[in-house]
């Protein structure tokens, strides 16, 4: 709204242009107003009407509208290494009535990918002293090619306008990025089947990222019970957790 704004003063200052050449096109009023030194370019403004949220008595509007998606993924996951595979993504999101679909597939793409990262990859480990030691490629992991499910379909939801918005639209941006949850409770259910060959059931921690040792350790089997964990207070972690 903030774009459209700022256009229409642009179209407002070529007003008298269009009218003394009305055969004219974009570009010959574009010229004659650059030569006649107007202003071709401008800034916008737009406030979000009717917002406005009471934390202490948790009422209130504080959005003026939401975004909705939904994803399905299947992965597998190596029970002796913690590694996994993005084996299928498919997505639906609600971007009311596109604008260009080719860009807002895109960007429910990037986001996905970020929230991949967010949920499989990235985490700040820092030493006892505060160091923050994963600084750089080499030690802190963002998705790569081989992260991108095998298959990943997205698709726009249809015929759902949003009357809150310029052309029916809805903005997209990070909000498929939680769309990547589907990814990290895959593991976790694959965890669960690998857990049940060994004979154990029912609910289990897994915290987020699903990085490969939280997956190998989940894994519980004879190897995993050749290194138990060592109490709290009996040794100097390498990273702490903030």
């Amino acid at each position: 709204m903030a774009i459209y704004n700022a256009c229409e003063k642009l179209l407002k200052r070529l007003e008298p242009y269009q009218s003394s050449n009305p055969k004219g096109c974009w570009e010959d009023w574009v010229k004659a107003a650059y030569f006649d030194r107007v202003s071709l370019s401008a800034t916008g403004f737009y406030k979000t009407p009717d917002l406005g949220y009471d934390f202490e008595k948790n009422e209130g509007r504080p959005f003026h509208y939401f975004s909705y998606g939904v994803a399905c993924s299947e992965v597998e996951i190596d029970c002796l290494t913690g590694d996994h595979k993005n084996l299928c993504t498919t997505i639906v999101m609600d971007v009311g009535i596109s604008l260009n679909p080719a860009i807002d597939i895109g960007q429910v793409e990037g986001a996905f990918m970020q929230g991949v990262g967010l949920f499989t990859l990235e985490e700040l480990r820092y030493s006892p002293e505060g160091v923050l030691y994963t600084r750089g490629p080499g030690m802190y992991k963002i998705p790569g090619f081989g992260d991108i499910p095998t298959k990943l379909r997205v698709s726009l939801l249809r015929d759902a306008p949003n009357a809150k918005a310029i052309y029916s639209s809805k903005a997209v941006g990070e909000p498929p990025l939680f769309l990547a949850a589907s990814v990290f409770y895959a593991i976790k259910d694959a965890i669960a089947a690998a857990r049940a060959e060994s004979g154990l059931t029912g609910p289990f921690p897994l915290d987020s990222p699903a990085s490969p040792d939280r997956v190998r350790n989940a894994c519980v089997d004879d190897f995993t019970s050749l290194c138990p964990p060592a109490k709290p207070g009996t040794f100097t972690p390498w990273a702490v957790e903030v």
